[in-house]
């Protein structure tokens, strides 16, 4: 199995010239390109965006071959935590376990964030911007480096619980940027910003009403109707009644969407939800 003429090897590189003297890098970078043909290619890019208090990654998954008549197509795994902690587990191990990028012919990307990731603007601190951060810089980085055209309407989002919502709200916020969106385990009915860390991020009330999911879909009900863009998997314990209740609020709106009651999971990245969701993502 050859290197994959759609990436050439000084893709792999491409952040290497920005490590310096930084010899950790400088090899990191080269066994990227080393080790390629093996599974998926996994390239880092360091960022520092002012909407971000210091500097973010994103973690990019290669397919090994694509059509080049083909335009990339983008999936956004989003994180529930910040930076790069683990307590609910390594979506990266996840993606390299079940070969997503591969089996689904995704350029996959994880990005990073300096605080608890809810994928919002904060109203008053320029750098709390999440969901500015990942439109304005995670995008466009992606769509430099891997040919993706995040303004053509194709990416595809998905994530549990925090991310969960995120990737809905990112949705329906941006009906043009992504096309669909999945979410796991999340508290999609959640009315006021007073749980799981949601204050700091959200800044007031009035801020998160606008991100506000259950008003979100009613708000975009009519476009939502023209084709499935929200999938609705299952759960681990606390957040069924939130599935059930948006699942409910769908059907009264008529917006069609796949839905999967259960199975029950723990609440982890790596407990087998993630493949269920992406094959929900790109089937017809």
């Amino acid at each position: 199995m050859g290197m994959n003429r759609s990436w050439p090897a000084h893709r792999f590189l491409a952040d290497s010239s920005r490590c310096g003297g930084d010899l950790l890098c400088r090899t990191l970078a080269l066994i990227v390109a080393s080790t390629a043909t093996l599974s998926a290619a996994e390239i880092v890019h360091h960022l520092r965006s002012p909407r971000q208090a210091g500097e973010t990654t994103v973690r990019v998954f290669l397919p090994e071959a694509t059509a080049p008549q083909v335009q990339p197509r983008l999936l956004l795994v989003l994180p529930v935590e910040a930076g790069t902690e683990s307590r609910w587990g390594d979506p990266a191990a996840e993606i390299r376990r079940t070969d997503i990028a591969n089996r689904y012919q995704l350029v996959t990307a994880i990005p990073t964030f300096t605080a608890l990731p809810w994928y919002a603007d904060h109203p008053s601190d320029e750098r709390l911007q999440q969901e500015a951060y990942l439109l304005r810089d995670v995008l466009p980085l992606i769509d430099r480096h891997y040919g993706t055209q995040s303004e053509s309407g194709r990416t595809l989002l998905v994530g549990f619980s925090k991310s969960g919502w995120g990737a809905w709200s990112l949705l329906l916020r941006n009906p043009g940027t992504f096309a669909r969106a999945a979410a796991w385990d999340a508290p999609l009915m959640q009315s006021k910003p007073d749980k799981y860390g949601m204050g700091p991020i959200f800044g007031d009330q009035a801020n998160f009403s606008g991100y506000l999911v259950s008003d979100l879909v009613k708000r975009r009900a009519e476009l939502l109707r023209v084709r499935r863009r929200l999938v609705l998997t299952g759960y681990f314990e606390s957040f069924r009644p939130h599935h059930v209740a948006m699942h409910e609020l769908l059907k009264e709106l008529e917006v069609p969407h796949a839905y999967r009651d259960g199975p029950k999971r723990d609440h982890h990245w790596e407990s087998g939800w993630l493949d269920e969701a992406v094959s929900l993502l790109v089937s017809p």
